[in-house]
C-alpha cells in the first residue's frame, strides 16, 4: 500500500517526496522504510488511528494484523474495499513504527499529525466520514471531548455523527473493554457499518434501509 502508487495528485505526490526527506524521518528512510499511510483524493472515509505496528511497518500494508481484521469486520468491508485508495485513506497519527516501549508500542510522535495532516486532509474534498481510531486520534479531532475518557468518548458517538466516528482501538487486548461496554457491539459497531454503508451504496439511507422503498 504504497501511497505513491495510489495517488494521481501531483500535490500528494509532493507531500509524499517532503514526508520521505523530512530529517526526522532519516533513520526510517535510511533504514528503506516508507510512510505508512494512504491518501487519494477521491477518499470519502478517513481511518486515523495510532501509528502502524512493527509487522505493519515490515509489510508496508496498514492494519495487516488481528486489529486490522476486527476493524473490517467492525466497519463491514471487505479487504478488497478496505485496501481501495479511492474509498479509504488511512492517516495514522505518526506514519512510522515509532519503536518498542516497555510496555507495548512507543506512542506516535506528536509533531507528526500537527504537521502533516491538514496539508493531506486539505487534497480529499470528497471525505464523509472520520473515524478516529483511539486515544490520540481523539485528543486531536475531537477537542470538545478532551476532558472525557475514552469510553465516555465513543459512548457519546451518536453526538459526533455523520462526520466523524470514535471507536476503541481493535486490538484483540482490548476484549476486556469490549465485554465491560457490550453497547460498543450493540449501538455503536452498528451505526458505524450503517453510514459507511451509505456512504458507499448513497441509494442506501443511514438507517440501512433502501431509500427507494
Amino acid at each position: 500500500m504504497d501511497g505513491s502508487t495510489t495517488s494521481t495528485s501531483p500535490t500528494l505526490l509532493r507531500i509524499r517526496e517532503e514526508i520521505i526527506a523530512d530529517p526526522s524521518n532519516r533513520d526510517a528512510t535510511a533504514a528503506g522504510l516508507q510512510p505508512l499511510y494512504t491518501a487519494h483524493q477521491a477518499a470519502r472515509i478517513v481511518l486515523i488511528g495510532q501509528a502502524p505496528g512493527i509487522r505493519a511497518q515490515r509489510s508496508g500494508i496498514a492494519w495487516n494484523d488481528p486489529s486490522g481484521v476486527t476493524l473490517r469486520r467492525w466497519l463491514g468491508v471487505t479487504d478488497d474495499q478496505f485496501y481501495d485508495p479511492t474509498t479509504f485513506a488511512i492517516l495514522p497519527m505518526d506514519f512510522y513504527y515509532p519503536g518498542k516501549a516497555a510496555h507495548g508500542d512507543l506512542p506516535p510522535r506528536p509533531d507528526v499529525a500537527p504537521r502533516w495532516h491538514p496539508r493531506l486532509l486539505a487534497e480529499l474534498p470528497h471525505v464523509r466520514l472520520t473515524v478516529l481510531i483511539g486515544r490520540y486520534a481523539q485528543k486531536r479531532y475531537l477537542p470538545e471531548s478532551a476532558a472525557a475518557n475514552l469510553t465516555d468518548t465513543v459512548r457519546a458517538f451518536r453526538s459526533h455523527l455523520p462526520d466523524r466516528m470514535p471507536l476503541v482501538h481493535p486490538s484483540p487486548l482490548n476484549f476486556r473493554w469490549q465485554t465491560r461496554n457490550p453497547w460498543f457491539a450493540e449501538e455503536a459497531v452498528p451505526a458505524l457499518r450503517a453510514r459507511v454503508r451509505a456512504i458507499l451504496e448513497p441509494h442506501v439511507d443511514p438507517a440501512g434501509r433502501d431509500a427507494g422503498a
